[in-house]
């Protein structure tokens, strides 16, 4: 046995201490991070922890993981008897409880999942397996590659699946939970029952639409002779808001699920009174399985379809991107603007400052020139005191050379007088004392009269040069 996916094989071995077989599922690694060719490590790794948390008579089970340098290989119970719908094809006719023994064991796997809060993400005919080719087969989930556990207060986003069967909220690109894959159970049973496709268009794109339209109906050529139970357990689940769509819970205890639990004899007598109606739904179902089989890739999967999920991941990735650099353009614009008021502020302060400097350097220049001038002033008059001092040193010079001169003669004439009174007191004794008084006499009024006239000179000269000093200051 051989199954070909996009980037997995999966053969059929055998153990050869044991002798037992499994299936064996080679899975492509990812080489290199940007490439798009294998599977990314991290999403291996996570179907492999979750595979190990997994033991339930309905979903598959991991036996043992292996590793090479291009792939890891998982080691998973042989399911031998080929997926749900192929073994329906194949039958004569199908009743309503037969239908429901199938959904029973597709809600109990389920059931278990979500009790450990893991949604699948990718339920599907494909996805459901048989254990064996039995008249009451087993029913086993298996491919666990999308499945995701599910944590309380963390958002989780994605675009991933196939078209057909995946949930409002994943087109939209909503937050994702459990509820999806009561979604996919939903459009299983209508299939199921029915042979048609609710939302399958005729491509990718009106599909998705349909999906997010809830463009479906209950077509009387396919729904004629389904109950109005069936019906309502699909209407419960192909619900587009997840708050109001069917739990697991209560997918399980829904009347269509619990009113069919008969006997395997009481199947068979209701299946012979009607096989005309039971005829129409497994030859449409055939149709269908054939249908499906044909137009899709050998993974089961649109890979436009994951590559548009990719964009849309990108797309979100650069919307919060531009949102932060947004966030960050708002903040530098009010640094920014902050920035500019102070500068404002500080250019006005600088203006104020430099007009008050300006005023300042006017008034000290003006002093300035004020004292340059009062200076110049000073030094005219500096010139003119010395031209003043000069003349009169000069004067002085000429009145002490007047006064030498004067002297001079004046002590020539003194000695003259001497001689004159010389020759007077040679005659005194002769003129007795008369002539002696006379001496005296004229010997005093001429010392008075020599005083007079030096002292009379030397002031006059000297007044007179002061006051021409002071009139030219």
């Amino acid at each position: 046995m051989k199954y070909c996916g996009q980037f997995a094989i999966v053969k059929k071995c055998c153990e050869k201490s044991s002798g037992i077989e499994y299936a064996a599922k080679f899975i492509k690694k990812r080489q290199v991070r940007a490439s798009r060719r294998g599977v990314r490590r991290e999403e291996i790794e996570r179907e492999v922890n979750i595979l190990q948390h997994l033991q339930h008579s309905n979903i598959i089970t991991l036996h043992d993981v292996y590793e090479n340098k291009t792939d890891v290989v998982l080691i998973l119970e042989l399911v031998s008897g080929g997926e749900l719908f192929d073994f329906l094809a194949h039958k004569e006719s199908l009743s309503e409880e037969e239908a429901t023994a199938f959904i029973k064991q597709i809600l109990n796997g389920v059931n278990y999942l979500h009790s450990k809060n893991i949604a699948h993400f990718d339920l599907k005919p494909e996805n459901i397996m048989l254990l064996d080719k039995i008249p009451v087969p087993h029913i086993k989930l298996i491919d666990f590659g999308l499945a995701h556990t599910i944590e309380d207060g963390v958002e989780f986003k994605n675009i991933f699946g196939t078209p057909e069967f995946v949930a409002p909220e994943i087109v939209n690109y909503e937050p994702l939970g459990l509820p999806a894959d009561m979604w996919s159970i939903g459009v299983i049973t209508y299939i199921l029952l029915s042979g048609a496709s609710p939302f399958l268009g005729d491509t990718k794109q009106e599909t998705l639409a349909n999906i997010s339209a809830m463009n479906y109906d209950f077509d009387e050529e396919f729904f004629s002779h389904t109950s109005e139970l069936a019906k309502d357990f699909i209407k419960k689940l192909l619900v587009k808001d997840t708050r109001k769509r069917l739990k697991i819970k209560d997918a399980l205890s829904h009347p269509w699920i619990m009113s069919h639990q008969k006997e395997e004899e009481e199947q068979k007598a209701k299946e012979s009174k009607k096989p005309q109606r039971r005829q129409l739904k497994t030859k449409r179902l055939k149709e269908y399985t054939i249908k499906s089989h044909s137009s899709m890739p050998p993974n089961n999967t649109y890979v436009n379809f994951e590559r548009f999920a990719k964009v849309v991941e990108d797309l979100s990735a650069m919307e919060t991107t531009f949102s932060g650099l947004t966030s960050t353009h708002d903040s530098l614009q009010g640094d920014i603007d902050a920035l500019i008021s102070i500068y404002n502020e500080k250019e006005s302060w600088y203006k104020e400052e430099n007009e008050s400097i300006r005023h300042d350097l006017s008034q000290i220049r003006y002093e300035y020139r004020k004292a340059e001038s009062r200076k110049k002033q000073l030094q005219e008059e500096m010139k003119g005191v010395n031209s003043i001092l000069n003349a009169v040193d000069a004067k002085y010079a000429q009145l002490k050379s007047q006064f030498d001169s004067l002297s001079q003669e004046i002590s020539a004439e003194l000695k003259w007088a001497q001689d004159v009174i010389g020759s007077f007191q040679t005659e005194r004794g002769s003129d007795g004392c008369r002539s002696g008084d006379f001496a005296s006499v004229f010997d005093k009024d001429l010392n008075e009269t020599l005083k007079d006239l030096l002292n009379g000179t030397c002031i006059g000269e000297l007044i007179t040069s002061l006051s021409v000093s002071e009139s030219s200051r």
